[in-house]
Order: C-alpha cells, then structure tokens, then sequence
C-alpha cells in the first residue's frame, strides 16, 4: 500500500518536522510541499492525493478556506497552533486534528487512522456543502436543497429550499465549487440542482413554481447530464 501525500505548511520548521516524519514511514510518497494554499489548491486540482497534511492560519488563504474551495478524495490530517478551529476542522470530515507541538508518537496515531481508513475503504466522504461569500460572512449552504441560482448584475442569488444567499461569486467560481453532479449551468443567467427539476418541456426547466429558461450555449451539456 503506498499513500501519497502533501504538505501544506508556512512555517519552514513544521515543513522539516513532518518531512522528517514522512521519510521514516515507508508506504508514504510525498509529492510537494507548499507554504501557501494557493499553491496547494492549484496542484490538488490536477493531481490525485491521497492524504493533506494541512495548516490552518497561511496568510491570506486559510487551510479552512482550502477544504471549502474543492472537494476531496483522500484524507486531511489537520495541525495548527489555534485549538478553536477543532469543530470547524471535524465539521470538513478531516481524518485527525493535531494541535501544535505535537510529538512523532501523537503523529503516528493520525497515521494509523489514515491506514485504517485506507485499509477499510472508509475514506471520509466530501461534505455535503459548501460555504458560500456574502457580504458580511461565509454562509452555509447544504447542496441537497439547493433549488436554482440566478444572475442579478453583479451579484448571484442562490435558492434554497430554506432560504436565499446573495453573493458575489462568479457563476465560473459556482461552477467549480459545485459537483457537476449536483449543479449545471444552463443560462448564462442561471444555475439550476438536477436532484431539485420536476420537467423539461422544450426550452423551460421548471423547478417548483418556477420556470428556468436552458440557452443553446448550454443546452448539449445539460441534456447529456440528465440522460447518462
């Protein structure tokens, strides 16, 4: 068994520390260390990885804020300095939460649960959400009742089954947050949920009460979505 791994990790001690600890564990492949989540992110969306060992405060984009902008396949071993985003990390499904200075023997027990988890074919699953910008605050949003999304000017406005969020997000951002499985784009004014449309008649999704118009731009990607 061979797990491939990453640091995301600004402080450069830390970075020593746990690529000291990496090369004493023989089924670990470290494939890149980054001090910054930018970084990080780029690579995480062209590279399959099986295990994140993941900061938390890096500057102007946070561990937090990495977890919330892709959805992940393998396993996040979180470590920071700051215990109060404990419930926040295990709220992302992360495998562990090492709270600095921890020793080699503490990070060996992350380990073992990321073999066990391996082992077991139990990798956490992606959240069933996102967190979304608003003016104010960073607003949940549980993609399972997510209705539709409509352009207004410069802002988004997301539908839910609950409530509304205004945003200014970019649908392109939208695009690449959401699962294709969850949301299509099918206007260049709106995003509609597939799990949430109740017909198609020629040119109209009708979600609820509410017809969504599918442009021909869009109209072959979301015909094959809902067909395969």
């Amino acid at each position: 068994m061979q797990i491939d791994c990453i640091i995301t990790e600004d402080e450069p001690l830390a970075q020593e520390r746990i690529k000291g600890y990496i090369q004493k564990i023989s089924f670990l492949r470290l494939l890149g260390v980054f001090d910054d989540g930018i970084e990080a992110l780029s690579f995480l969306q062209t590279h399959a990885v099986d295990l994140i060992f993941l900061d938390i405060n890096m500057g102007d984009f946070s561990g937090i804020q990495l977890l919330e902008s892709i959805r992940l396949d393998g396993q996040v071993v979180i470590s920071t300095a700051y215990p109060e985003y404990a419930l926040r990390g295990y709220d992302l499904n992360v495998t562990d939460y090492l709270l600095k200075p921890y020793t080699f023997e503490r990070w060996l027990q992350a380990i073992d649960k990321v073999k066990n988890n391996r082992m077991k074919g139990q990798v956490t699953p992606a959240p069933n959400f996102i967190f979304v910008k608003t003016e104010f605050r960073l607003e949940k949003l549980q993609l399972d009742e997510l209705l539709y999304i409509e352009g207004m000017r410069d802002y988004r406005r997301i539908f839910t089954l609950n409530k509304q969020i205004l945003t200014l997000e970019t649908f392109g951002e939208l695009e690449q947050r959401l699962p294709p499985d969850v949301a299509c784009r099918v206007h260049k004014s709106f995003m509609v949920a597939l799990h949430k449309i109740e017909s198609v008649e020629r040119d109209l999704i009708r979600v609820g009460k509410v017809e969504i118009p599918v442009s021909e731009k869009y109209r072959k990607q979301f015909i094959q979505l809902l067909t395969r």
